[in-house]
C-alpha cells in the first residue's frame, strides 16, 4: 500500500498536514470517517426553502450592495423563477464582488435562516455557472471530513475521493479476511461511508449505527484485540528495573506541596509503588476526575525513578498542558535538588541541544509533548513513562516512547493517566493488560460547580451576569466549540465572539486563544490570564484539558448542545479550582434534540465524572467516553467504545476465526506495521 506522499497532487506540505490527521498511507484515506454529509444532489426552489435547513439553490444575481451596520457587510439578492433569497457576507474580497455581479448565474449551498429581509444564507459556498450547460449534480451525498490547520476541506475531500475511485475501479486492493463472515463486505462498507446515496439513513451514518460503519468498527476493534493479545503475550516475558520509593524524599515532596494527600491519593500511590518495586513492567491506568490530584500521584512515581538513579518521562498531548506540568513539577522538585528537562516542538537551537545532552546524561526527569517520541531523542536509562490524557496519543507514538527505554526483553514501567472517567467494563476492554487505579475523591474544600442551561435568546442576560461576576474581581472563560470541520472557521467564530464581548464589556480586558495561534502567543495569553491581567478569556476547546487558574470561577460554553458529556465535563472542570463558588452556564441553541436535552440535564444534575461517564455510555451520543472526535487525536478512527460495546464479544469470535496471515492483514490495515505486534 502506497504512502500518501507518493500520490499525484500530494506534495510535502499536504503530506505533513495529512500526517497530523493520522493519514500516512493510501488506506488511511479510506478509513478517515466523515463528520457529516451534505445533500448537493438536488436544487431546492427558493419558495421551498425553510429556516434551519442546509440546502442548495440556483439563481441569478439581481442586486448587490455593501452596507454599514454595526459592521461592514455585503448583501446579495439571488432569485430563481419561484422566489428570492439574500446572501449575507461579513467578510468579503474584491474577487467576491466580481462573482456576485448582477446577472451572474450562481449555484449556492448553505444554511438557511429567516432574516430582516426574508430567507437568507450567511457565507454560503457559491460557484458561477456561466452561460453553458450547468455542471451535473452529484449522484451521492457529499462527505464532510475532519480537517486540520492548513488543510482545506476541498483539498482533503478531493484526495479521499480519488482513493475511493481507485478502490471501486480495482486499482486499490483491500484484502478482506472476514469476507463472508460479516456484512456488508469491506469495499462496499467503505463506499457507503464515503459515497452514501441520496436516500441513505444519514442519522445512522453520523451516529455510527449504520451497517457500513458497524462493519468497519468491528474490524477496527478486532485489530486492537489482536494487537493487544499479541502485546500481552510479549509483555509477560518482559522485565523492568525495580524502582524503590524513597520515603524521606516523598515526605520532603509533601512538605513542599503543602497539602495532605486524600485517602484515595494515598491508596493509588501505594498501588503504583508496589508495581514499580518489581521486575515486571508496570502497566497501570490511572483514572481521576478533573482536579482530583493525579499530578501529585505522578510526581511520587517520578521520584521513585529518580531515587533509584534512573530516568522518568511525563508526556502530555498539548504544549499548554505539558508546560503546566513542567511549571508545577519544577516548583515541587527544585527543593529536592531535581531539575526536570523540558522538551517540546517549540524548543529549538541551543536550548534543544542542551535538553538532548541532559536526557542522554544526568537528567532524572523529562517533561514534554510528543517531541519526546521523536527520532534523535535518546535517554540514558528511561525506566518509567507517564502519559497524560493517554487516549490522545496513537499506538505508534506510545510504542515509540516505550522503545526508548527498551533493551532486549527489558521494558520501562508505564503509567497512563486520564481525566476522562471510563466505565470500568470499558476500561478493562480498551486497556486490556493494564491494571486500573481510580482516584474517586476530590481534595477537601472543593465546592461542586453550579450548572445551568440557558437558551441563546437570553444572551444579554448572560452577558449581564458575566459583567457582575467580573466586577466582583472574578475571572471567566467563554468557550466557542468547533462549529464546523475547519479550525479556520472555529477561530473566526472565537474572534467574532471576542469582538462582541469586548464591545459589550469595555471596562474589562478580554483575551482570545484558539488553535491557529502560535504556541508562544497562546502561552502569553494563558500567562496573562493566570496573572489576572485578562479578566475574560474567549477560547476554543484548546483549554479543555490542563488549564488551571484558581481565580477563574465562571465558565460559559456556547453551543453546548454540540458537545458530548465527557467534553462538557472536562470544560466545566476548568473552574471550581479555587475557594469561590463556581458556576457553569451551558448556552444552547433551540430547539434541542432528545439526546442533547438529556446531556444538558445530566450536566445540571451531577458533577461526578464517573456518573457522567456511565450516562455517556447509556446515551451513546456523539460525545465519546474515550475522547473527542473534534480533536482529530482519537484512539479509534471509526469505532467508539461507548457506542459499540455490544460488538466487543462478537469480535473475540472473529479473532478465533482468523489465521496468522489474516490477523496480520487486519492489524496492518488499522494500526500500521504488524511487526510491532508480533508474538516475540
Amino acid at each position: 500500500m502506497r504512502e500518501v506522499s507518493e500520490l499525484d497532487g500530494v506534495g510535502p506540505q499536504v503530506a505533513s498536514r495529512l500526517k497530523a490527521l493520522g493519514i500516512i498511507r493510501e488506506v488511511d484515506l479510506l478509513l478517515h470517517r466523515p463528520l457529516r454529509y451534505e445533500d448537493r444532489t438536488r436544487i431546492v426552489a427558493m419558495n421551498r426553502v425553510r429556516p434551519e435547513t442546509r440546502v442548495q439553490v440556483e439563481g441569478r444575481v439581481m442586486h448587490q450592495e455593501i452596507v454599514q451596520r454595526r459592521r461592514r457587510m455585503l448583501l446579495v439578492t439571488l432569485a430563481d423563477d419561484a422566489g428570492q433569497i439574500t446572501l449575507r457576507f461579513f467578510r468579503f474580497y474584491p474577487s467576491q464582488l466580481r462573482m456576485f455581479r448582477v446577472g451572474n448565474h450562481l449555484r449556492c449551498f448553505g444554511d438557511v435562516r429567516f432574516g430582516p429581509q426574508g430567507f437568507e444564507m450567511a457565507h454560503p459556498q457559491c460557484q458561477v455557472l456561466g452561460t453553458g450547460e450547468p455542471p451535473p449534480l452529484p449522484k451521492h451525498l457529499t462527505a464532510i471530513y475532519p480537517v486540520t490547520q492548513g488543510l482545506a476541506q476541498a483539498t482533503l475531500a478531493k484526495i479521499i475521493d480519488g482513493a475511493v475511485e481507485r478502490l471501486l475501479s480495482g486499482i486499490i486492493e483491500l484484502p478482506d479476511p472476514l469476507d463472508g463472515t460479516i456484512d456488508p463486505g469491506l469495499v462496499e462498507a467503505v463506499r457507503q461511508v464515503h459515497r452514501p446515496g441520496p436516500d441513505a439513513d444519514l442519522d445512522a451514518l453520523i451516529d455510527g449505527h449504520h451497517p457500513a460503519v458497524q462493519r468497519l468498527a468491528s474490524e477496527e476493534l478486532l485489530a486492537h484485540h489482536l494487537a493487544l493479545t499479541r502485546l500481552n503475550r510479549a509483555r509477560a516475558r518482559q522485565k523492568a528495573h525495580p524502582l524503590e520509593p524513597d520515603q524521606a524524599l516523598d515526605a520532603k515532596l509533601l512538605d513542599v506541596v503543602g497539602f495532605e494527600p486524600t485517602g484515595a491519593q494515598r491508596r493509588v500511590i501505594a498501588e503504583i509503588a508496589a508495581d514499580l518495586n518489581t521486575s515486571r513492567p508496570m502497566r497501570r491506568l490511572l483514572q481521576g476526575d478533573v482536579g482530583s490530584g493525579k499530578t501529585l500521584v505522578a510526581a511520587v512515581a517520578l521520584l521513585a525513578a529518580a531515587a533509584s538513579g534512573r530516568q522518568a518521562a511525563i508526556v502530555a498531548p498539548t504544549e499548554i498542558l505539558a508546560e503546566q506540568h513542567y511549571n508545577t513539577l519544577s516548583q515541587w522538585f527544585a527543593p529536592l535538588g531535581i531539575e526536570p528537562v523540558w522538551l517540546a516542538g517549540k524548543v529549538k537551537g541551543k536550548a534543544r541541544r542542551e535538553a538532548l545532552e541532559r536526557l542522554a546524561g544526568d537528567a532524572a526527569v523529562a517533561i514534554g509533548t510528543h517531541a519526546l517520541f521523536q527520532h534523535g531523542v535518546e535517554f540514558r536509562d528511561l525506566a518509567l513513562i507517564v502519559v497524560d490524557e493517554q487516549h490522545r496519543f496513537g499506538v505508534h507514538q506510545r510504542l515509540a516512547l516505550a522503545a526508548k527505554g527498551s533493551e532486549g526483553e527489558r521494558s520501562p514501567h508505564q503509567l497512563v493517566m486520564t481525566a476522562t472517567p471510563i466505565p470500568r467494563t470499558l476500561a478493562m476492554t480498551a486497556y486490556a493488560g493494564l491494571e486500573v487505579s481510580v482516584i474517586d475523591e476530590l481534595p477537601p474544600g472543593r465546592k461542586p460547580v453550579t450548572t445551568v442551561a440557558l437558551s441563546q435568546g437570553r444572551r444579554e442576560e448572560i452577558i449581564d451576569r458575566l459583567r457582575r461576576a467580573l466586577a466582583e474581581g472574578r475571572q471567566a472563560y467563554w468557550v466557542c466549540p468547533l462549529i464546523e470541520e475547519s479550525e479556520v472557521l472555529e477561530a473566526q467564530a472565537a474572534e467574532s465572539t471576542a469582538e462582541e464581548l469586548s464591545a459589550a464589556l469595555p471596562e474589562f480586558t478580554v483575551g482570545l486563544i484558539h488553535g491557529r495561534m502560535k504556541p508562544a502567543d497562546k502561552q502569553q495569553v494563558m500567562d496573562d490570564f493566570s496573572a489576572g491581567r485578562i479578566e475574560l478569556l474567549v477560547a476554543t476547546t484548546v483549554i479543555e484539558v490542563g488549564v488551571d487558574v484558581p481565580n477563574a470561577s465562571l465558565m460559559m460554553i456556547e453551543n453546548a448542545e454540540r458537545l458530548g458529556l465527557s467534553q462538557l465535563h472536562q470544560l466545566r472542570g476548568r473552574v471550581g479550582r479555587g475557594s469561590a463558588q463556581a458556576a457553569c452556564v451551558l448556552i444552547y441553541k433551540p430547539p434541542l434534540g432528545e439526546t442533547a436535552q438529556k446531556r444538558l440535564e445530566v450536566m445540571r444534575e451531577t458533577t461526578d465524572g464517573f456518573v457522567i461517564a456511565e450516562k455517556d455510555l447509556e446515551l451513546r451520543g456523539p460525545g465519546e467516553v474515550l475522547g473527542t472526535r473534534q480533536t482529530g487525536m482519537m484512539r479509534f478512527r471509526i469505532a467508539d467504545l461507548a457506542r459499540d460495546a455490544e460488538l466487543l464479544e462478537p469480535v473475540k469470535g472473529l479473532a478465533d476465526s482468523l489465521d496468522t496471515a489474516g490477523a496480520d492483514i487486519v492489524i496492518e490495515r488499522w494500526l500500521g506495521d504488524a511487526e510491532q505486534f508480533v508474538d516475540v
